[in-house]
């Protein structure tokens, strides 16, 4: 488990990203994948997420984890989802991309391999949100509207927002089309920051989500960017470009403590 720095500067919170290690899965899974949307044995995934569960150092009450298709969508965890049946909940968390709560003990969570995961705590409002930025989401800026809607249902000011980046596809190894490279230009994004030309070219998806924070009146020094390539580091995070879509995830999540 990769714990992060904001751990230590606030003690009401726990955020984490998984790795690869110490799981019950197996083959282009193994051995820690907590995914249920990618073809593993659901029986492992069950074992994974128990296992997640127990070695957090506070275990939630709650792991959420949503079906995530590269959209916008947002889904306020809140007492009616926790009151909802089990067949309800999963239909709420189909097509979900981001997941926020004001809920001591219910950990929200995102499943990555190669897409950015992005975590925010509002230290006043005490609320916090995983969100999913693949590279259409990033382009939709789905973190700006992550934190707006924040700002709606908790009075989440931008100023008392603190981040994390973590791993994900890095500017040297995300190589794209002429088409992906115009998507992001049309869009707004400044091509001679996020952008690189090799033989082809790259885009920076850490930086352009660090951006969309910024953007959005974040403080810069309150971002922790976790530097974590997983396509140069397969080994130890899942990489869909490295192992193909039908292999593991890994799982970003944060929590407010009891």
């Amino acid at each position: 488990m990769l714990v992060y720095g904001l751990n230590k500067s606030y003690a009401d919170i726990f955020c984490f990203s998984t790795t690869r290690h110490g799981g019950y899965s197996s083959g282009q899974y193994s051995s820690f994948n907590c995914n249920h949307y990618c073809g593993d044995c659901p029986e492992n995934v069950e074992r994974n997420r128990e296992l997640l569960a127990e070695i957090m150092p506070f275990r939630p009450k709650l792991l959420v984890v949503p079906h995530q298709i590269h959209s916008t969508e947002i889904r306020m965890i809140n007492d009616v989802f926790l009151h909802a049946d089990e067949v309800v909940r999963k239909d709420l968390l189909e097509g979900v991309d981001a997941v926020m709560t004001n809920i001591p003990g219910v950990c929200v969570c995102v499943s990555t391999a190669d897409c950015i995961p992005v975590l925010c705590y509002d230290v006043r409002n005490k609320a916090v949100a995983a969100i999913h930025a693949g590279w259409r989401g990033t382009v939709a800026r789905i973190v700006e509207k992550t934190l707006k809607q924040m700002r709606s249902a908790y009075g989440t000011r931008m100023q008392d927002v603190v981040a994390v980046i973590g791993p994900g596809i890095s500017l040297q190894s995300f190589e794209v089309g002429d088409e992906v490279y115009q998507t992001f230009k049309d869009a707004g994004f400044n091509m001679d920051i996020i952008a690189r030309r090799y033989s082809k070219w790259h885009i920076d998806l850490w930086e352009a989500n660090r951006q969309q924070l910024v953007s959005v009146g974040v403080n810069p020094d309150k971002i922790e960017v976790s530097g974590i390539c997983t396509y140069t580091e397969c080994e130890d995070f899942f990489s869909a470009r490295r192992l193909g879509i039908n292999s593991g995830r890994i799982i970003s999540g944060i929590m407010l403590k009891g």
